[in-house]
């Protein structure tokens, strides 16, 4: 029996009853990505947030890779990260369900007071609490409670007992006033407006001001839309293709407005300020490293 028949032996049983599984690492991580997704750098899997390009084999991009699919599951792209893993994730909202992650005991009596009951499955210091019926994700919708369902991965922990119920409005509104409440620190004006580029500094760039505006507004969404995670990788992606768009122009072209902008976009859906610098730093400076090589 080979390593990984365990967790690999549980994800077939889930998806065999339409349940989209994915391998995590010991940490209770995802496998990280394959070199080629590294940093999003794919574009993302098209049933993630933005859509992109990506058609990687193996189990990249957490949640959006997981499948109900037994021949994706056993195939030899996938068996790498099955030798690897130390528990199998599932996609709550595929399979119509929706997870009260409760990560303590304190967390746990506030839904025994609050939520209607339905079935519980212990983790290491909680419980999940299982609903029928899919929603949006929230992690910190309360001290110590997230919400698992559309766009997020939980770890299975067993069945579980009690009887499901459906999913109630108490939950939906959790949801609902965390996603109407600035984050700390955040006032609505800190929120970015539409993406300017001025010509006045970009004295040498060889394209037309509609061009970098169209390029630099559709690369503010696509971090606009990270709201839960992965925005940091989103911005770096972002800056990559920015600044390589301009590695043929003599200069000046304004990147440091453009700059500017992306980070602004990446702290305004929670990337912290100096990450975000570094994310947009790096970007440019790989683009720099890809004409190196062109060149050469």
């Amino acid at each position: 029996m080979t390593a990984y028949a365990g967790p690999l032996r549980i994800a077939l049983d889930l998806a065999a009853r339409g349940v989209p599984v994915l391998p995590l690492s010991p940490d209770k991580r995802p496998v990280a990505n394959c070199p080629a997704c590294r940093e999003n750098v794919c574009g993302g899997r098209p049933v993630m947030k933005t859509p992109g390009p990506c058609r990687c084999l193996r189990p990249c991009h957490g949640w959006a890779a997981s499948t109900a699919d037994s021949g994706v599951l056993t195939s030899g792209a996938w068996a790498a990260a099955w030798r690897q893993a130390g528990a199998v994730g599932y996609h709550p909202g595929a399979g119509g369900l929706t997870v009260v992650d409760l990560d303590s005991p304190e967390a746990v009596a506030w839904a025994r007071s609050a939520l209607p009951a339905t079935r519980t499955v212990s983790s290491t210091r909680g419980q999940h609490w299982i609903y029928l019926g899919a929603m949006t994700s929230h992690n910190g919708v309360r001290p110590g409670v997230d919400v698992k369902s559309s766009m997020a991965y939980a770890r299975w922990l067993g069945p579980g007992t009690g009887t499901m119920t459906h999913l109630p409005e108490a939950v939906r509104a959790l949801v609902a006033k965390q996603e109407t409440t600035p984050a700390r620190g955040r006032v609505v004006s800190s929120v970015p407006g539409p993406a300017t580029w001025t010509r006045d500094v970009a004295t040498g760039c060889r394209h037309t001001d509609a061009f970098n505006r169209e390029g630099l507004a559709r690369g503010l969404a696509l971090i606009a839309a990270k709201r839960e995670s992965g925005a940091g990788g989103q911005t770096f992606g972002v800056a990559r293709f920015l600044a390589a768009r301009h590695t043929g122009c003599p200069g000046p072209c304004g990147l440091q407005q453009v700059r500017e902008q992306l980070v602004a976009a990446a702290v305004a859906v929670g990337v912290p300020e100096s990450y975000a610098e570094r994310a947009v730093t790096r970007g440019f400076d790989e683009a720099r490293v890809l004409e190196r090589r062109a060149a050469g």
